[in-house]
């Protein structure tokens, strides 16, 4: 895993450096910031494939970054915070963040948490020159094509995240059936739900917001109340 870059950006160096010694120790090469503008500047100089990102920084913080890097870069956002207040977990998937992991944190569940949306980011970016069959999902003005992971919405290209793709995937190959947040969380993130958090409807909220769906006047993804959410052919 040499060639996979991972940046950590937190203002306080005992804990990148924390991280850092996990993080090599899986095989990753980390680069290292100590505020937000050092990590955008690395941003743009190497080919990251990860941020993990601290949200409480002097100057810049973890927020804004975010939304700078969502302008051009759809590379896999984990926040570190030690506020752990589902409010905070909102505004910090709304930025753009793809995950959300409390400090102090375990060791061996953050490591398994990069890997998770590296294995989503591989999979939305592929690098293979193999020919495959395209696949493609189209449903009224929607069309998802599962082999180069490309949205449109009426002939409109839309960019999601790797996070955004899979739920997105997941209700249109199953049109008309109803998913429950807790059933989405479980299927897209691989993970149980062991207690009650708005994970899911930030990051449908943020799919709706790409789709303009409130412009159009035609929601693609349809809530049904006290259940859950579904896409209708």
């Amino acid at each position: 895993m040499q060639d996979v870059n991972i940046l950590v950006v937190d203002d306080e160096k005992e804990i990148a450096e924390l991280i850092e010694i996990y993080l090599v120790g899986d095989g990753y090469k980390v680069f290292k910031a100590y505020s937000a503008q050092e990590g955008l500047d690395i941003l743009e100089k190497e080919d990251i494939k990860l941020v993990l990102l601290d949200i409480m920084m002097p100057g810049m913080d973890g927020f804004e970054m975010c939304k700078k890097i969502r302008q051009s870069n759809n590379v896999p956002i984990i926040m570190l915070s030690a506020k752990s207040t589902d409010l905070d977990k909102i505004l910090g998937l709304g930025t753009g963040a793809d995950d959300y992991v409390t400090k102090p944190f375990n060791p061996l569940e953050l490591t398994a948490r990069v890997k998770s949306q590296l294995r989503r980011y591989t999979q939305l970016n592929p690098e293979s020159d193999r020919t495959k069959t395209e696949q493609e999902i189209q449903i009224r003005g929607l069309a998802i094509n599962r082999e180069n992971h490309k949205v449109t919405v009426y002939g409109e290209e839309v960019k999601l995240t790797p996070i955004e793709f899979d739920i997105l995937y997941l209700l249109a190959s199953n049109a008309g059936r109803v998913f429950s947040t807790d059933e989405i969380f479980e299927r897209v993130w691989k993970e149980k739900v062991y207690e009650a958090n708005n994970t899911v409807m930030v990051h449908i909220r943020r799919l709706r917001g790409k789709m303009k769906e409130d412009t159009r006047g035609e929601k693609i993804i349809t809530t049904v109340w006290g259940v859950g959410y579904k896409i209708e052919r």
